[in-house]
């Protein structure tokens, strides 16, 4: 559906050809990849499964939650869960600042909200600069949701796969927290 890596065997006729000066040409099939920063690493998620880009605002926290998600909001009506991707990827904790961003997703019909260290940009990048994760992270925490890593323009941009980042389970417990009631008591 949105895959990030290409297929290796149907880039070789492309990634073969040389330009009048005998650099490598580059392919003209491009990924349309969202990027944002995690602790100082970029990240890069397909366009398509983006909505929107917000300012961090006020979250309301969800009791009996998972870990990860830090709680709701109400964006134009809609309650969205909110989830920390520094908790969900086992990073270091950081404070938001004015920079912190939500960037709201749609995963399996399910629409969420990720917090994200800032810096989002829209990137067109030729499919053939992604590359396999290497042995070691791929074998590593995480590997189920990283695709690849693509190189550039000097930057190295981690690729995920937001369909593998929250197990379906996890996905209903975010859909069904339950918001408590403007004045109700929420259990300490």
């Amino acid at each position: 559906m949105n895959d990030l890596v290409p297929n290796q065997e149907a880039n070789v006729s492309q990634t073969n050809q040389r330009g009048a000066n005998g650099d490598m040409l580059t392919s003209d099939v491009l990924m349309h990849l969202v990027t944002f920063e995690l602790l100082g690493e970029e990240f890069g998620v397909p366009i398509l499964d983006v909505r929107e880009i917000i300012v961090m605002s006020d979250i309301t926290p969800v009791p009996n939650a998972p870990d990860f998600v830090e709680g709701v909001i109400n964006l134009r009506g809609q309650i969205i869960p909110i989830v920390d991707l520094r908790k969900r990827f086992n990073l270091d904790m950081t404070d938001n600042n004015d920079k912190t961003r939500v960037v709201v997703v749609e995963i399996a019909d399910n629409v969420l909200g990720l917090i994200v260290d800032g810096d989002s940009e829209v990137l067109r990048i030729p499919t053939d600069l992604a590359k396999p994760a290497p042995a070691l992270i791929a074998g590593g925490i995480g590997s189920t949701y990283i695709k690849g890593i693509a190189y550039y323009k000097e930057r190295m941009i981690i690729l995920i796969d937001l369909h593998k980042v929250f197990s379906i389970d996890e996905i209903q417990k975010m859909e069904s927290v339950d918001v408590p009631a403007e004045g109700a008591d929420t259990p300490a």
